[in-house]
């Protein structure tokens, strides 16, 4: 596995960084915000003049050096979109790891290949989505090169990192906390996807009631990811009588993106 050939699924190329989602990709992969200013929540982090924005742009504009992190919050408040941001911004490769897949082994030749990438004078960001799910030795194979800035370190978790992360690792990073969304901002990007032509659903003529919008957003308990997928569904459900999403569709919609996650699968 290497930085140049055969990368894991996801992981982008020196000098660039993770492609945007085309038209065939989920609702919520196309509606991901592509920089700061799109970015919606997390103003505790990233509203004008906090901490982490301001590391952000430094580091894009060349004259800061944004460190490792740990991203925690709860799913679909944005922990990979923020991190793609971040790569975005600062011209790093990223490199997409999932600690479900991705063994000792993996991490090695990744981390060789980064290495080799610094030399060049590229930087390489490595994002762990669920790194709690790492065991101890394979946490441990992060710490040389975090400590030597070999790479910059990005991991996800859901879980609190003092009882996850290895304390060596967790020493080396910063630990962000990414609070979830609230429902009325939740139903405000459901209205913008709506009506977003190049990446939502406006091309497919649409409306909405404010009731109808509010219930998804209720009912996705603060992940707005699982709400854009909701909001698909009502719009296919739609997209077959009226073209317009009352609070009936809505319901249906949810009952539906429940039983798809049913304990069968």
């Amino acid at each position: 596995m290497s930085l140049f050939d055969g990368e894991p699924e996801g992981a982008a190329r020196p000098g660039r960084t993770a492609a945007h989602a085309g038209p065939g990709a989920p609702l919520a992969a196309r509606m991901r915000p592509r920089s700061l200013d799109d970015y919606v929540g997390q103003e505790h982090l990233l509203g004008p003049g906090k901490p982490l924005r301001i590391q952000i742009e430094r580091d894009g504009q060349g004259t800061g050096e944004l460190g490792s992190m740990i991203l925690w919050g709860p799913p679909g408040v944005g922990k990979t979109t923020l991190a793609k941001i971040i790569a975005e911004t600062t011209k790093a490769n990223f490199i997409e790891f999932s600690a479900v897949l991705s063994g000792i082994k993996e991490i090695k030749a990744v981390m060789a290949d980064a290495a080799r990438a610094a030399e060049m004078h590229s930087r390489t960001i490595l994002f762990v989505d669920e790194i709690h799910r790492f065991n101890k030795a394979q946490q441990d194979a992060f710490l040389p090169y975090v400590e030597r800035g070999t790479i910059r370190l990005i991991g996800a978790t859901t879980e609190n990192p003092s009882f996850e992360i290895i304390s060596a690792l967790l020493s080396r990073c910063r630990v962000y906390v990414l609070q979830p969304l609230s429902e009325e901002r939740i139903a405000g990007l459901l209205r913008k996807a709506l009506e977003d032509t190049d990446r939502g659903l406006g091309a497919m003529g649409l409306t909405a009631d404010d009731e109808a919008l509010e219930l998804m957003a209720g009912y996705s308990s603060g992940d707005c990811r699982a709400a854009y997928n909701t909001l698909d569904v009502a719009a296919q459900l739609a997209a077959e009588g009226t073209k317009h999403i009352e609070k009936a569709v809505a319901t249906e919609a949810v009952q539906q993106r429940v039983l798809m996650y049913d304990k069968s699968g």
